[in-house]
């Protein structure tokens, strides 16, 4: 990788400014990420993972995994730009082992996170999982919220809810999601990723039983944009706000997914109606993709530009995801 000792050099100065505890009213980015198929090279007897072996048609071996972890960490620096983010929602990532190599053996090993992670039912073995650095946000709670398995369909990722302390003493509630996709079309799969966001708003709105002013961050792959009824079911009525907007972005790259040819933005940050309350101690300042050069390449069949993915079909590109990060920055104050 031609930028790899920049990157590198980049990340160890980010972890090392990630141990400083917070001053009064400093900034706090959280990011998105799906990161494509994030496998071990380890067969699941349990799972349908045997595509991602050395011996399979990928030939996805330990080079190519570490690879994998390197370019992830590097996202997660590149995305938090001057300094790393506290909270990183990760989607499509197979087990605690690749999370475990993730934060403890690749370049974020010195930035001090810790994982909390499904352990889903998913036919293919991949979940959610959420990165924290443990200086500006303690877990106090974690669950894993099991989506009932919709007639005709397979079981999807669960969605994963944690509650932590940030460090002005507020708490803040983040759900990572990533919806059932459409391949079996989007109209035989509508109405199980509706059933999924219907939990998804139940399970956060019921945290008004327990908090006055709840704050509440969502976050991950959606597989809808924003005008979609999955998403106007969070948004419709003024509870939920999107923070990344695909009219902000720039033309060339007006999403966080390609299909086609065409941009979409089914990757998303949405916040509480009570967490972008003037009164609130954690104050929304802006949003948007993560689009830097090293993350695209020329798409030769649509023009215009594509996410350099780790594989095209099952020619492996060495790229880095088939999604773009999403982010958004919030000023803690204490």
């Amino acid at each position: 990788m031609r930028h790899a000792c920049c990157s590198l050099l980049l990340l160890l100065s980010l972890c090392a400014r990630a141990q400083t505890p917070e001053p009064e009213g400093v900034r706090l980015r959280v990011m998105s990420y799906n990161v494509e198929n994030a496998f071990d090279c380890r067969d699941d007897s349990l799972t349908a993972d045997e595509e991602y072996l050395p011996e399979a048609a990928r030939h996805w071996h330990r080079g190519r995994y570490w690879t994998k972890l390197e370019q992830i960490a590097r996202v997660i620096a590149a995305t938090g730009q001057e300094e790393l983010p506290c909270l990183v929602g990760l989607c499509e990532v197979e087990n605690d082992t690749v999370l475990h190599d993730l934060t403890r053996r690749s370049p974020l090993r010195q930035a001090g996170y810790r994982y909390v992670m499904t352990h889903s039912p998913d036919v293919r073995g991949i979940n959610v999982a959420l990165l924290y650095q443990r200086t500006r946000f303690r877990p106090v709670s974690r669950h894993s919220i099991r989506i009932p398995v919709a007639e005709g369909q397979r079981p999807t990722r669960d969605l994963l809810h944690v509650s932590g302390k940030l460090a002005n003493g507020d708490t803040l509630d983040v759900f990572v999601v990533h919806l059932p996709s459409k391949l079996q079309s989007k109209r035989r799969t509508l109405p199980y990723r509706l059933k999924a966001t219907g939990l998804l708003r139940q399970t956060a709105d019921s945290l008004r039983c327990v908090r006055r002013r709840p704050q509440i961050l969502l976050m991950g792959d959606f597989n809808d944009t924003a005008t979609s009824e999955v998403l106007q079911l969070l948004t419709a009525d003024g509870s939920y706000h999107s923070l990344v907007v695909a009219d902000s972005l720039p033309r060339e790259v007006q999403g966080s997914y390609q299909y086609q040819g065409r941009w979409q933005l089914i990757d998303h940050l949405l916040a509480s109606a009570s967490l972008l309350a003037p009164e609130a101690r954690l104050r929304f300042l802006r949003a948007g993709t993560c689009h830097l050069p090293f993350l695209l390449t020329e798409d030769e069949r649509y023009g215009g530009w594509r996410p350099l993915r780790t594989y095209r079909g099952y020619r492996y590109e060495g790229g880095y995801s088939d999604h773009l990060p999403v982010w958004a920055d919030f000023e803690m104050r204490f």
